[in-house]
């Protein structure tokens, strides 16, 4: 599994947790692992022509697409299935923030800093791994910004 090769390579042993049915919403994830939902860690790609941009966000918050642009300097557009999964190899509800089949520019989420851990999805909608967001920033070399929409 490349999300398993990718944590071994930056020194995380495999934490993959296996739920026993999928998770495809942040509140599904945040129950089947008893977190809150600000602990889980969305990723969501944008299409910015033929790259994608990743935005790993907190189950909590909707993404700021302005923001987002401005701070890419790109114009955005919404990916859809087979863009995401030509891009990443996953599917969307199990897109991991790393281990892509295209390396994305990445941004993060600044509210996930405040949990002591959160949790990515690990390459399939029913597979998440457990990691500081710190580390989490490190290893997908992610520009941590306000990118949440204000309600």
């Amino acid at each position: 599994m490349r999300v398993c090769e990718a944590l071994l390579r930056n020194g995380i042993e495999d934490r993959i947790i296996v739920m026993p049915s999928a998770t495809h919403t942040a509140q599904a994830a945040a129950d089947a692992l008893g977190c809150s939902i600000g602990e889980i860690a969305k990723s969501i790609i944008f299409r910015a022509g033929e790259r994608a941009v990743l935005v790993i966000t907190s189950g909590k918050n909707r993404v700021d697409d302005k923001k987002v642009a401005a701070l890419t300097g790109l114009t955005l557009s919404k990916a859809d299935a087979d863009f995401v999964r030509a891009q990443t190899g996953f599917v969307i509800g199990g897109v991991a923030p790393l281990a892509h089949t295209f390396a994305p520019i990445v941004l993060m989420d600044q509210d996930l800093l405040t949990f002591e851990h959160v949790w990515p999805a690990a390459g399939h909608p029913n597979t998440m791994f457990q990691i500081s967001p710190k580390h989490l920033a490190e290893i997908t070399q992610a520009h941590v910004a306000d990118i949440a929409l204000i309600k």
